[in-house]
């Protein structure tokens, strides 16, 4: 039996912990995949009690005291979301057969060159001849979006009970593969923020990551990946365990939201480049490894190697932007995350924090030192989180109370490890800042103040929206929202119903009101080149050889970024072509005016 593909050619990403927490059973039912986060057992636990209640579902609290509790709190709520969206996937089945409108609806918001769309068209043009099989047809070709989950390979917190250290299995992003593992869910774990040697063998404990005898997989892996050397050093890690990764997901450095992981100078079109080229050595060079580590383990061994999709996010926001990326480059889906944030239908997003987002300007997103990791992270000027930190701040209690402690990875004080935006953390910095003032200036002593008390508690800010979209008590800290957009969010400006942005997405209509958006590689292009200059001003040590030649490097990458996109726009028929030329020539100017300082 040939299973149905996938209506869409986008696709959401994770968001935060709480954004895209319920989006498959807003969204799967149309068709659209998304992905969930499964870090937040806390926040699982509570969202499967809320729409337990909402959809009259049996609910059995998982507390901590069972022995496996947070596994078994992400199997639990999965399978709902899973019984859920089958469910309302089958409902609209029967909606499509029963409402002419609603069929119309529906097929406004698929891609323009799609099959489906046209045979669906012609079930409306052709009258009752079509409609008896109408029922038949929806069954053999429609398919709900996929129900993909979320793990940050390096939120993987040892956990302790009674200062005793539990084994690595109940490491918290151990614990999260377990409960996806064992969950209903035949979909994908997109594995993010790089490589976790440990965590990745884990996955050989389960079977349903290997083959079955017909050599399909119940459960893949995706990872998000900055470029092609990495895609090959982890696909092959994994591939020597027998494990297929089914899809390396590309996300721009800078040019996304959360957490932003700038490349070396390298730019999103070259890197593209690289994979379009390289795919099919890629495929064969990984499924070899593969074969001999399934041979090994007496494993079923594909004849051929399983599918590997190439797919594409960050920064994207017009339909000719979608579709270049679908046909220059050939990748099998595009990822549309900040744009959604306006989409009630397809985001957990309460309303004060929506209305901020839809008024923000270019000088209100920021690339922030705020993120407990120590890694850029995107976000906002004006959220209530913001608010509330900034008060304890000033009342000279800065730091969080730390209740739920997945970023408590900083072993300084002890191996149980302390979140760097706690107030047990802070407290210590500050005090040993404050021993040392009388040698310090001034300016250097606000800074360094500064960098210890911007850090904001993430696991309670990222997922604090869902409860306050759904009236569920929020309790402990105040710590309001985190939100986590890309610079993108700066072009919309207005909610839009998911229906609309799937036109927009396709070139149906445009949802946009900023005439002034840059191209998406422009905008990753001033970013990056904003980046580099930043890392000279701000350089705080000594400047060292090493500094000079990473700088040096980085600079000669975006020349040859810049090259890159100058000839491929030359001869792609793209519609803002002389604007595009215009600017890339602007920022190749700008770029040369930059100086990388000599060793000191």
């Amino acid at each position: 039996m040939t299973l149905p593909k996938l209506l869409h050619n986008f696709h959401i990403p994770v968001m935060g912990l709480a954004y895209t927490i319920d989006s498959p059973i807003r969204v799967a039912p149309y068709g659209v995949s998304s992905v969930i986060s499964i870090i937040d057992d806390e926040l699982i636990e509570k969202m499967n009690a809320f729409y337990s209640k909402k959809f009259s579902l049996p609910y059995r609290e998982i507390s901590k005291k069972t022995e496996d509790y947070r596994a078994e709190r992400i199997t639990s709520y999965l399978n709902l979301v899973d019984n859920i969206v089958k469910d309302k996937f089958s409902k609209f089945k029967v909606e499509l057969t029963e409402s002419k409108l609603a069929l119309e609806n529906f097929i406004a918001t698929l891609p323009s060159k799609s099959t489906i769309k046209e045979e669906l068209s012609n079930v409306i043009d052709e009258g009752s001849a079509f409609k008896d099989n109408l029922k038949n047809y929806l069954e053999t070709h429609l398919k709900a979006g996929e129900i993909d989950v979320n793990i940050m390979t390096k939120v993987d917190k040892d956990n302790f009970v009674k200062g005793k250290q539990l084994p690595t299995p109940f490491n918290d992003a151990h614990a999260s593969v377990r409960g996806f593992a064992k969950s209903n869910l035949s979909s994908s774990v997109v594995l993010s923020a790089g490589m976790n040697p440990r965590l990745y063998s884990y996955f050989e404990n389960f079977k349903d990551f290997f083959p079955d005898s017909n050599g399909l997989l119940k459960k893949k892996i995706i990872l998000k990946v900055s470029d092609y050397r990495s895609a090959t050093i982890q696909g092959k890690f994994l591939a020597k365990k027998g494990l297929w990764v089914s899809e390396y997901r590309v996300e721009s450095g800078l040019n996304c939201g959360g957490h932003a992981f700038a490349t070396d100078g390298f730019l999103l079109g070259p890197i593209l480049e690289e994979f379009k080229n390289k795919k099919a050595k890629l495929i064969q060079d990984t499924y070899a490894v593969f074969v001999k580590a399934l041979h090994l383990k007496e494993l079923v061994v594909p004849e051929q190697p399983l599918e590997l999709k190439i797919t594409v996010q960050g920064g994207v926001g017009t339909a000719d932007e979608h579709q270049f990326l679908l046909e220059n480059y050939q990748v099998d889906s595009v990822g549309w995350g900040t744009p959604f944030l306006l989409v009630p239908e397809a985001t957990s997003v309460d309303k004060h924090t929506r209305d901020l987002l839809a008024k923000a300007q270019e000088k209100d997103l920021y690339l922030s030192g705020i993120s407990p990791l120590g890694i850029p992270f995107n976000t906002i000027k004006g959220t209530s989180n913001e608010f509330f930190k900034q008060n304890r701040i000033d009342k000279d209690k800065a730091g969080s109370s730390c209740p739920k402690k997945f970023l408590a990875l900083s072993k300084e004080f002890g191996p149980e490890g302390v979140c760097t935006a706690s107030k047990k953390y802070q407290d210590v910095k500050l005090q040993e800042l404050e021993a040392r003032k009388t040698e310090v200036t001034q300016n250097v002593y606000d800074n360094a103040k500064t960098k210890i008390t911007e850090k904001a508690c993430l696991c309670v800010g990222l997922a604090n929206a869902s409860f306050l979209e759904n009236n569920i008590q929020i309790k402990g800290q105040e710590q309001g929202v985190v939100i986590c957009p890309g610079p993108n969010m700066a072009y919309f400006d207005k909610e839009v119903s998911l229906s609309k942005m799937m036109q927009h997405i396709y070139g149906n209509l445009s949802v946009l009101s900023n005439k002034n958006r840059p191209n998406m590689f422009v905008k990753e292009l001033k970013m990056y080149v904003d980046y580099l200059k930043n890392e000279i001003a701000t350089v705080s040590e000594d400047i060292t050889t090493k500094k000079i030649k990473k700088w040096t490097a980085f600079k000669s990458n975006l020349f040859d970024g810049i090259a890159y996109y100058q000839n491929m726009f030359a001869t792609y028929p793209y519609t803002e072509n002389t604007n595009i030329q215009k600017q890339l020539q602007f920022y190749k100017e700008e770029l040369i005016t930059v100086t990388i300082p000599e060793v000191a």
